[in-house]
């Protein structure tokens, strides 16, 4: 077990450096989502046919850079979510598993250990994510007043706590903690159990590639994790965005009632707006993060199981 405490820093340490890469990857791609949970979920909102159709709106009326509007409280909710939540998993699930290394992969072990780490980083995420989904809506087409936008994800925070008090910068944490901890059992149950296999079937064959080998099982395995991931609770997700950036401080926050009005407006397609778009950031972003994480651990010293 001494060796489990030693190198448990390295781990925290790998797992930001997934964090940031999600966010480097996987931006643009949210940004889109966001705008479309936002327009196409509500009411009384500008309507996007698509995801290409959203992209080329932002693009025409703000450049590049309108994909990365929220870009800031991302990377630093991400990074920080990263280094907890990979650091926490691999410390729960060695708990779990008594310190011994386990060849296949175990689901009372990943299971747990995932849903713990998704509900712990939640408190994280919970803040950050409402600061990047006000900055993404206030854009292209969006209904907000100028004079009432934010100049800054700072300025955002303050007029929130200001507004609302210190638990309006949590609302949609309910909808935060949910998807987070069922969405990140799903993806570690995948991921584990693809790398699992594709690590089987190839290893006889890779001794003489094996870097390119981790590389390419690491994009598989975390791609379709996240694939997987959001297949799952998108349509938290939508609630969450509708929550987060409802003007109305007393807006209904139970998500599973603001999902009931979504589908009944606009049915089961309703509840997974921004499919498409999240399915295409799901897969690069997440295979990134994973590839991050397993060099991170590497250039470290961790072998892992």
């Amino acid at each position: 077990m001494a060796e489990i405490s030693s190198s448990g820093y390295k781990e925290y340490v790998a797992g930001l450096s997934a964090g940031v890469a999600v966010v480097a990857t996987g931006h643009p791609f949210d940004t889109v989502k966001v705008m479309l949970q936002k327009h196409n979920a509500e009411a009384h909102m500008i309507q996007y046919r698509n995801g290409l159709h959203c992209t080329a709106r932002i693009l025409k009326t703000e450049g590049i850079k309108g994909l990365y509007r929220g870009a800031t409280p991302s990377f630093v909710g991400m990074a920080v979510e990263g280094s907890l939540f990979f650091g926490i998993y691999s410390q729960t699930k060695v708990y779990l598993q008594g310190g011994v290394q386990s060849g296949e992969p175990r689901p009372q072990v990943i299971i747990p250990s995932a849903a713990f780490s998704g509900a712990i980083i939640s408190f994280v995420l919970g803040p950050t994510d409402l600061i990047k989904c006000r900055m993404q809506i206030q854009g292209t087409d969006s209904l907000v007043p100028k004079s009432s936008r934010y100049s800054s994800p700072l300025d955002c925070a303050l007029k929130t706590v200001k507004a609302e008090g210190v638990k309006g910068i949590f609302r949609g944490g309910c909808a935060t903690l949910l998807r987070e901890s069922i969405g990140n059992a799903v993806f570690f149950s995948v991921y584990e159990y693809v790398r699992y296999h594709m690590h089987s079937n190839i290893k006889a064959n890779s001794s003489n590639h094996r870097n390119l080998v981790d590389i390419g099982v690491g994009i598989a395995s975390g791609g379709l994790g996240g694939v997987a991931f959001w297949l799952t609770v998108l349509p938290l997700d939508v609630a969450k965005t509708l929550i987060q950036t409802n003007p109305d401080k007393n807006c209904p926050r139970n998500p599973f009632g603001v999902l009931s009005s979504i589908y009944q407006r606009a049915g089961l397609k309703g509840c997974y707006t921004g499919l498409g778009a999240t399915v295409s950031r799901a897969f690069p972003a997440n295979a990134a993060t994973i590839v991050a994480w397993e060099l991170a651990l590497k250039m470290l010293g961790i072998k892992r199981d």
